[in-house]
């Protein structure tokens, strides 16, 4: 019965304040689909803010599966330009082909069979289940762990654990409307639930949030030190033009085009120019310039004054303005 109750306020609230979002449409059962398909992959460590624009100019383009699944790769990546993580956009185009040749062009409406789909793990198979299927789940994203955390008042480090937090979010109980109930729950924590200064005076269930009977709402964060890792960046230029060079030697922005780079390991004496941060590591770069004496298999030049018409990851964009702005 409480978590009825807990249900029935958090709907309510989605109903008066949830923001349109272009993937929220109310359209055909086929379209809502790829749509959710899309915005899910764009959203794997993407804000909202972010995307929208990105998904109304994907879908303009590419506004089915079947469109999807022989889209020029070329083309697919320059409109994901800018999202970075390019690998989604990659896993996304092989689930396309994947539903159409496995699946009868449906999304499976299996948990397993969408995890079994590239690039969908976990919280993705769970949003597509409960948005798009109506299923009875709830996918712990980072905004729902944050509304679980305060309202339990969970701090300790064993207690934000992922695996203890699946276990702790039936406290929201479940609802016939599973597919609304997990968006809401979402824009709760987006709208509501921030991350910083919460608006708890709007929140549903604040009545009930342990932190705000406390006011306490510090969120204790897992310890999580990414490993540095050191590379020699060599720079060849000629006529005013960078050599790039098609990456298959680093798991990271494989088959897209970087500089020449070398991984080194403890290296003494490390002057760095530049830092960049991946999802899993921090990247300390020296840069080394050099002159062409040899053909380099696999390469390219571009000039830097045409960026724009160049498909290349942001990563090689910001060293590319890097050495224009330090010649």
């Amino acid at each position: 019965m409480k978590d009825q109750i807990i249900t029935n306020k958090i709907l309510n609230w989605y109903d008066i304040n949830k923001r349109s979002l272009p993937w929220r449409k109310k359209t055909s059962s086929k379209k809502k689909q790829y749509y959710t398909l899309v915005s899910e992959f764009m959203l794997q460590q993407t804000q909202v803010a972010t995307v929208i624009p990105y998904f109304n100019r994907f879908i303009k383009n590419i506004p089915d599966l079947e469109t999807l699944a022989s889209f020029d790769n070329k083309k697919l990546f320059k409109l994901w330009e800018g999202l970075g993580y390019y690998s989604r956009v990659k896993n996304l185009k092989k689930a396309a082909q994947i539903i159409i040749k496995d699946f009868n062009k449906k999304l499976p409406d299996n948990f397993l069979n969408l995890k079994s789909l590239p690039g969908i793990g976990d919280y993705t198979a769970s949003a597509i289940s409960a948005i798009v299927f109506n299923k009875p789940l709830i996918p712990l994203d980072g905004n729902i762990e944050r509304v679980l955390k305060r309202y339990l008042y969970l701090k300790k480090e064993n207690q934000i654990q992922k695996k203890n937090l699946i276990e702790q979010k039936k406290v929201f109980g479940i609802s016939k409307r599973s597919s609304d109930y997990a968006q809401a729950l979402m824009e709760l924590g987006a709208l509501v639930c921030k991350p910083n200064n919460p608006f708890c005076n709007q929140c549903p269930i604040s009545k009930k949030c342990k932190s705000f009977k406390l006011q306490d709402f510090a969120l204790t964060k897992i310890s999580k030190k990414n490993k540095e890792k050191y590379f020699l960046l060599k720079v060849y230029k000629k006529n005013n033009k960078y050599l790039l060079i098609k990456n298959t030697k680093f798991n990271f922005l494989r088959n897209f085009n970087i500089f020449p780079m070398q991984e080194l390991i403890n290296p003494r004496n490390f002057n760095q120019n530049l830092n960049f941060k991946m999802s899993n590591m921090n990247m300390k770069i020296k840069v080394e310039r050099n002159e062409v004496s040899s053909p380099i298999p696999f390469s390219n030049w571009i000039d830097p004054k045409k960026l724009k018409n160049y498909t290349l990851p942001t990563f090689t964009k910001k060293i590319v303005n890097y050495l224009e702005s330090y010649q």
